[in-house]
């Protein structure tokens, strides 16, 4: 249910010298006008970078104790920076002064009120990597997502690549990704710590792709990395490949079910020039998730240097029917077109250029405030500003279209603002004047009517800063105007007087959490929901994608799964107007069996347990198969009639095997089948015997001493005569070649210990499937003992000891 406040303004207009920013108010006495009110101001540091020298050359030299630069002086509290989410504001910034320059992450809690700050490893990188001159766009973007709790951090690294700079100095750091486990966004006070964050191969956090490894391709010469949601709680990032006028936005998707990011959606072309445009186009602008559709707004930079326009021009916008963005993409009148987009103009919306009188070439220029927004009603406002350099006149430009209107409204009667947001069907201008202070205007959607509502008379003033916008509270990150390359930073919270529709409350009640059920089980999906208005509709998501929708209480649907696997389930609950919460996810196993591996010795036989692991090989060499063991018991989930056992590939007459069939896990096994060696075949094995059981046990053992081809075992069929037969194939089947070095229990449910087993001085080094180092350390005992939590998910991992004479030791693990 949504509320709107009365608010008793005082009609104020901005004066045309204002200078707007996008801020929150002081601590200090104000002029408050309505219900504006500040909550907080917290400092979060002292020592922000700041560049406080001049704007030098790309080849200028170390001199001086100033911090020159070569775009603009702002660094901290700069770019996408600042981020909300479960009552933890994050803010990312540079260490000052100038021989600082590390990487710095603060978290606010804003229920306990602290600050805690991890600093990384790393530092600003500076122009073309000469650190001692300043780089504005080398900004850190931050996002977190909601549905598993990672931190996501993004470095502008300005385009470059293996040879930009020209020297190579960049050619292993030309894209930085920071991630954290799963989680650690609202981890307590006292763990918010560097160790949430997951380390790269060169050891400084630094990630050279989104996904692991290295993908020079898709990675290099990117810059303005932002973040944004949807309304299931995806996190997106886009960000433009290319140059200033022959550049492309594209996006992708974190996938928090498992932990990687989707392939890149391409928005509009590169090289438009060879594709059949006039001139090849960039774009400066953003793409934002407003009021239910992923939409784009920029301005168009073109290759033409013989126009009138010296840098950008136009207002363009468009947005998408998909919650992923990945198709269905419309101009402002709802026609069709598709990504790639090659020709700007198909969704241009205005021109300012052609407000002001200059014809002559490189005379227009349109660069800074831009911005844009969407109102819950859909009404679309733009706001701009152009300048005629050859008559010395500045405008500042709204253009604005009311939803159901066809066409938009441009006027220049309007004071100008940076930035633009939206809160239910009102727009707001939050700004700084030329004096360093705050104040407020509201306007109504679609139209070009403000009134200033809130303004700070004393107190602080403030330089620069970023702000968030979020449930009628606006989050304002910034720089108070001091002097020097080290100056404060704070945090101001304030609330725009709107009573906020509350979030529903939804949970997960059917069915019980880790569950382990059969294919074709019929599985009842049950939610309950509850809003201070009404709940409007219920969606059930498997994995994180959308599966059935129920719009009446009590919410359930029924959900047959057929193909094996782990799956999360969650619910999606939405009020009536449009606002969602996402439930806690439950896991679902759908397994036909359940194997268990309860021994494996391989002490004697390294070469046949190593050989074994990998499939089919041959060996004229002589081996000594005793000594070498394995047992592997299926589930059949309950008691029935087994008709025969069938083997792939094959067994060598080295061994000997036994089948065994019982009621019980532990005990009570009978011999059904027992082969005491010399089984050399052609064929796979196949035992038919009749017998009534719940559980199958196989055992495998070395016989005795053997010169000769063989092959691997890598199936194990059970037949039964009520039901399909249920197989395992597992190439850990066989254990891998026996070492100084043993991991144990093996599956583990979340506890294990790895034996050393004499060595010592040992690193320790455990990577993910991904390759992702996830845990390092060196060890002078003779075991440890680690435990399932932040670090260790589910999932297999391979563990790698290197022992003080360099020798190694790797061994595969798997967590349940």
């Amino acid at each position: 249910m949504k509320i709107y406040a009365n608010l008793n303004v005082l009609a104020k207009r901005i004066t045309s010298n204002s200078l707007l920013w996008v801020i929150c108010v002081c601590y200090f006495p104000t002029m408050v006008l309505g219900q504006v009110t500040l909550e907080s101001e917290t400092k979060i540091s002292d020592i922000g970078l700041h560049f406080d020298g001049q704007k030098v050359g790309g080849s200028a030299s170390n001199t001086g104790t100033d911090y020159d630069y070569f775009f603009g002086p702002k660094i901290s509290a700069h770019g996408d920076c600042i981020t909300e989410f479960d009552g933890f504001v994050f803010m990312t910034w540079y260490k000052g002064g100038k021989s600082n320059r590390q990487v710095m992450l603060s978290r606010y809690n804003k229920s306990t009120g602290v600050v805690k700050t991890i600093e990384f490893p790393h530092r600003h990188t500076g122009y073309q990597n000469k650190w001692w001159i300043g780089e504005s766009h080398n900004t850190i973007a931050v996002g977190v997502s909601p549905l598993n709790g990672t931190i996501h951090l993004l470095y502008d690294m300005h385009a470059y690549s293996r040879t930009k700079p020209s020297d190579g100095s960049l050619s292993d750091d030309y894209f930085r990704y920071s991630y954290s486990v799963a989680n650690a966004a609202t981890v307590s006070d006292s763990q918010f710590k560097l160790s949430l964050f997951v380390n790269s191969p060169s050891g400084n956090y630094k990630h050279l792709s989104l996904n692991g490894g290295e993908d020079y391709a898709n990675f290099s010469g990117l810059t303005y990395p932002k973040f944004f949601l949807n309304d299931q709680g995806d996190l997106f990032v886009y960000i433009r490949e290319g140059g200033n006028n022959n550049g492309a936005y594209k996006f992708s998707k974190y996938n928090a079910s498992n932990s990687t990011w989707s392939n890149f959606t391409s928005f509009n072309v590169l090289n438009a020039k060879g594709q059949g445009e006039a001139y090849n186009w960039g774009l400066y602008g953003n793409m934002k998730y407003v009021n239910g559709k992923i939409r784009i707004g920029f301005q168009r930079r073109s290759s033409n240097n013989n126009d009138k326009f010296q840098y950008q021009n136009g207002f363009y916008y468009a947005y998408s029917d998909n919650q992923n963005g990945t198709s269905n993409w419309k101009d402002d009148k709802g026609k069709g077109f598709s990504l790639p987009l090659l020709d700007a103009d198909k969704i241009k919306i205005s021109e300012p250029g052609d407000l002001v009188a200059t014809t002559q070439k490189n005379k227009v220029y349109i660069v800074s405030g831009f911005d844009w927004t969407v109102t819950q009603n859909g009404d679309v406002h733009f706001v701009g500003k152009v300048k005629d350099n050859e008559f010395n006149v500045t405008k500042n430009v709204h253009t604005y279209k009311k939803a159901g209107n066809s066409n938009f409204t441009t006027t220049t009667n309007f004071s100008g603002a940076e930035r633009i947001y939206t809160s239910g069907d009102d727009i707001y201008i939050i700004g700084l004047n030329s004096s360093g202070r705050v104040f407020i205007e509201k306007g109504i959607g679609g139209t070009n009517n403000f009134t200033r509502v809130y303004e700070a008379t004393s107190g602080k003033r403030f330089r620069h800063g970023q702000v968030y916008v979020k449930d009628g509270k606006v989050y304002y990150y910034m720089m108070e105007r001091l002097s020097g390359d080290a100056q404060p930073l704070y945090l101001q919270i304030i609330d725009l007087g709107i009573p906020t529709n509350t979030p529903p409350v939804v949970n997960m009640t059917s069915p019980a959490n880790n569950i382990t059920v059969a294919p074709g089980s019929v599985i009842s999906l049950g939610a309950n929901a509850s809003d201070n208005g009404s709940i409007h509709k219920v969606n059930f998501r498997i994995n994180n994608a959308f599966y059935k929708q129920d719009k009446t209480a009590p919410y359930t649907v029924t959900w047959t799964p057929t193909t094996t696997g782990t799956y999360t389930i969650d619910a999606v609950a939405y009020d009536e107007e449009g606002l969602s919460t996402i439930s806690s996810s439950i896991t679902v196993n759908v397994q036909s069996v359940n194997v268990t591996i309860e021994s494996v010795t391989a002490e004697q036989a390294p070469n046949v347990a190593a050989n074994l692991l990998d499939g089919d090989v041959s060996d004229n060499s002589r081996w000594s198969a005793q000594g070498f063991s394995k047992t592997v018991v299926i589930d059949l989930g309950s008691t029935q009639n087994i008709t025969g056992t069938k083997m792939w590939t094959y067994l060598d007459r080295a061994y000997q095997y036994r089948i065994r069939v019982s009621n019980s896990p532990n005990s009570g096994f009978n011999t059904v089948v027992d082969r005491t060696g010399n089984t050399s075949t052609t064929q796979p094995l196949n035992d038919n015997f009749n017998a009534s059981g719940r559980y199958v046990k196989l055992i495998v053992e070395g016989a005795h001493n053997y010169t000769g081809d063989w092959v691997s075992i890598n199936e194990f069929e059970v037949l039964t005569s009520g039901s399909s037969s249920a197989r395992q194939r597992d190439t850990s089947f066989i254990e891998e070649e026996a070492s100084a070095v043993t991991v144990f229990p093996n599956p583990s449910n979340g506890t294990f210990t790895i034996d050393l087993k004499g060595i010592e001085n040992a690193d320790i080094l455990i990577y993910n499937m991904k390759g992702q180092l996830v845990h390092q350390e060196q060890n002078t005992s003779q075991s440890l003992r680690l435990s399932k939590g932040l670090t260790f998910n589910s999932g297999v991992y391979l563990i790698r000891v290197i022992d003080q004479d360099g020798n190694y030791y790797d061994k595969k693990l798997m967590i349940r």
